[in-house]
C-alpha cells in the first residue's frame, strides 16, 4: 500500500506568497490548504487535521507564535514551521521556545523548506511503519512460536525474519553463527516450528557441555554393554530426531576425530550405534551453532572445512544486542509480560528511566542476560513500574555516571543524533526535565513532546 501523501495548511496573509507556496509544495507531491490567519487557521484544522503547518510569524490580529501557543494547548503533535520577513532573531527564539519545528526567513529558501518537509515526511512513514510492527510483535508475542524471543524492530531483525522463513521451507543445512546469548537456539527452534517438520522432534544437542568420551554414544546410541556403564540399549540424538530436526549447538567444540563421522552420516543418512553392527537409518534435517566465526574455525583446526561445506548451505549471523539497542523497550516488554504471569506480580512495564539505563548499556550477555535482569526486576519490584533501583547494580551504577560528552557515531540521522543527545542529557540529570531543558536550550514541553515521540513518556 502506498503511504498516504503527506498534507500541509499554509497560514499567510499575503495572497502571492500563499500561491507560490501552493504550488511549490503541491509540485514536491504534498497536499495543501491555506489560511489567511489565525482564525481561518483554526477553522481549517477544525475540518481536516494537517501533517504540518508553515505559519508566518507576523499575521492580522492574533499572532503565528500565539497561533503555535494555542496549537500546543490543543494539539502539540503537529510539527510547525515558522517563517518572518523580518530576520528577527527574537521572533525566531521566541516560536522555537513555544515549540516550533524550525524557522525560516523570507524571501524563502525553498530547497531548505522542501528539506524540511521531506524530513518531517519519512519520519510520519517510520512512526506508521513502528505502529505496524508494534501491531505485528504484539500479536507474534501472543499466538506464534515462530518469533517467541527473536523480538525486535531493528532492520537486522526485520531481515532475520525474512531469512528463518525463507530457510524454513527448504531442507537445506544451516549454520547459526552469533555470540553467547544472542539467540542461537531460538533461531533453530523457529526454523524447525515453520518448517515441514514441525509436527516431528526437535532434538538440541551442546557439544561443548558432554564430555568427549560420551559425544559419540550421545550422537548415534550404544548398544547394552558398549562400554563400561552401559547397562542398556540407548537411541542417540540421530534416531530421536528422526523425521525431526537436529540441532548442534558448539558444533566447533565437536572433537575433531568425530567429525568425519558426523560428515559421513549426514551424507549417507544412517549410521551403527556405538557396539553394534545394525545400520540405523534416520531422516534429519541438521542445524548447527557457533559462536566463534566459521572462517577462523576452520583455519584454527577447530572444524573441517568438509564438514563445515555440508553444513553450510546457508549462514544465519545473529547481531549482538549491542548493535541494535533500538530493539531493547521491546525486548523489555516481551520479557515483563513473560515474567509478570509466570511469578503472579502484576508489573505495568518498563520506567522511563529504568530504560534509559537498559539503552545505555552494552549488553556482553546479549538477549539473555537482558532476559535473566528483567526477571530479577520483577521479582524485586514485585508490582507497578521497574525502575531503576530494581535493576541489577551494575546497570544502576549506569545513572549518575554518564560521560560529559556523548559519542555520535557516522551515518548517524540528525532526529537519532537529537534522541541520543537529549536521553544522556536527561540521564546526567538524573531524569529531571525541567534542567535538561535549561542545559539543551529547550523548554519543558519540547522535551515532553519529545519523549513522547519516541515512546519513553508515560
Amino acid at each position: 500500500m502506498e503511504p498516504r501523501r503527506i498534507s500541509v495548511l499554509v497560514v499567510d496573509d499575503e495572497p502571492a506568497l500563499r500561491e507560490v507556496l501552493t504550488l511549490r509544495i503541491q509540485d514536491w507531491g504534498y497536499d495543501v490548504t491555506t489560511a489567511v490567519d489565525a482564525a481561518d487557521a483554526e477553522t481549517a484544522l477544525q475540518r481536516a487535521r494537517p501533517d504540518v503547518i508553515i505559519s508566518d510569524v507576523v499575521l492580522p490580529g492574533v499572532s503565528g507564535v500565539e497561533l503555535l501557543r494555542w496549537l500546543g494547548r490543543h494539539d502539540d503533535q503537529i510539527p510547525v514551521i515558522m517563517m518572518t520577513a523580518h530576520g528577527n532573531i527574537d521572533a525566531a527564539v521566541e516560536a522555537m521556545k513555544a515549540g516550533a519545528r524550525d524557522f525560516l526567513t523570507k524571501p524563502l529558501d525553498y530547497g531548505s523548506l522542501r528539506a524540511i518537509l521531506d524530513a518531517i515526511s519519512a519520519e510520519r512513514q517510520q512512526r506508521e511503519l513502528d505502529h505496524e510492527l508494534d501491531h505485528e510483535l504484539d500479536a507474534s508475542l501472543e499466538g506464534s512460536a515462530s518469533v517467541a524471543g527473536l523480538v525486535g524492530r531493528s532492520r537486522s531483525m526485520r531481515q532475520l525474519h525474512r531469512l528463518i522463513e525463507l530457510v524454513a521451507s527448504s531442507d537445506a543445512s544451516v549454520i547459526i553463527t552469533g555470540e553467547s546469548g544472542t539467540g542461537k537456539e531460538v533461531v533453530a527452534h523457529a526454523i524447525h516450528t515453520l518448517s515441514d517438520r514441525r509436527d516431528k522432534p526437535f532434538v538440541a544437542m551442546n557439544a561443548a557441555a558432554i564430555p568427549e568420551g560420551l559425544i559419540e554414544s550421545e550422537l548415534f546410541g550404544h548398544e547394552q554393554g558398549a562400554f563400561t556403564g552401559a547397562t542398556r540399549a540407548r537411541a542417540g540424538s540421530f534416531e530421536l530426531a528422526n523425521g525431526g530436526t537436529l540441532f548442534l549447538d558448539e558444533i566447533a567444540e565437536m572433537p575433531i576425530a568425530l567429525q568425519p563421522k558426523l560428515l559421513r552420516i549426514l551424507e549417507e543418512g544412517h549410521a551403527r550405534r556405538v557396539g553394534g553392527s545394525r545400520e540405523v537409518r534416520f531422516d534429519v534435517r541438521v542445524l548447527a551453532a557457533t559462536n566463534k566465526p566459521v572462517a577462523a574455525a576452520v583455519r584454527d583446526g577447530l572444524l573441517r572445512e568438509d564438514l563445515f561445506y555440508r553444513l553450510n548451505v546457508f549462514e544465519i549471523a545473529l547481531s549482538p544486542l549491542r548493535e541494535r539497542a533500538e530493539d531493547i523497550p521491546l525486548l523489555a516488554r516481551h520479557f515483563v509480560r513473560e515474567f509478570s504471569e509466570k511469578h503472579g506480580m502484576p508489573i505495568d512495564g518498563v520506567s522511563d528511566a529504568a530504560r534509559i539505563l537498559l539503552e545505555s548499556y552494552t549488553w556482553p550477555g546479549n538477549v539473555r542476560e537482558l532476559r535473566n535482569v528483567i526477571e530479577r526486576a520483577v521479582i524485586v519490584a514485585r508490582s507497578g513500574w521497574i525502575e531503576p533501583r530494581h535493576l541489577s547494580p551494575h546497570i544502576q551504577a549506569l545513572k549518575g555516571g554518564a560521560p560529559s560528552a556523548i559519542q555520535i557515531p557516522m551515518n548517524t540521522t540528525l532526529a537519532d543524533a537529537e534522541r541520543l543527545l537529549i536521553l544522556h542529557t536527561l540521564e546526567r540529570t538524573g531524569q529531571n526535565k525541567a534542567e535538561a531543558a535549561r542545559q539543551l536550550g529547550l523548554d519543558v514541553k519540547t522535551i515532553r513532546n519529545r519523549l513522547r515521540g519516541y515512546g519513553l513518556e508515560k
